[in-house]
């Protein structure tokens, strides 16, 4: 059973108003830190400014900009990547830590 349903929403703010729910959620669910939820206010705001000045010299251009010439739902996505990454990031980076401390350890009990 294949399901393949398009979701219509009546405008562009209920779409962005329900990935920012959805953004809020995802943080919520697999992290609830303030540094992930710094992180991804910080990846937000930076990659739609960036995103504002391409679009702004001429560089990108949106078919049908609804917010400051990019589309309203850009800053949740760029939200929920910020959450995403970093969280990866971490688990990498403890990845690295429990190994480095496991050869750590070994050392010690050879010696």
């Amino acid at each position: 059973m294949v399901f393949n349903q398009k979701l219509d929403f009546a405008n562009n703010m209920q779409l962005s108003m329900t990935l920012a729910a959805l953004s809020l959620g995802l943080w919520w669910t697999f992290d609830r830190s303030r540094s992930g939820f710094g992180l991804g206010l910080t990846i937000a705001f930076l990659a739609t400014l960036v995103t504002q000045l391409l679009v702004y010299n001429g560089i990108y251009q949106y078919t049908s900009p609804d917010f400051l010439y990019i589309r309203s739902w850009l800053p949740c996505i760029f939200f929920s990547g910020g959450v995403t990454v970093g969280n990866i990031g971490r688990q990498l980076a403890m990845g690295v830590t429990e190994i480095r401390h496991k050869e750590c350890l070994d050392k010690m009990h050879k010696d």
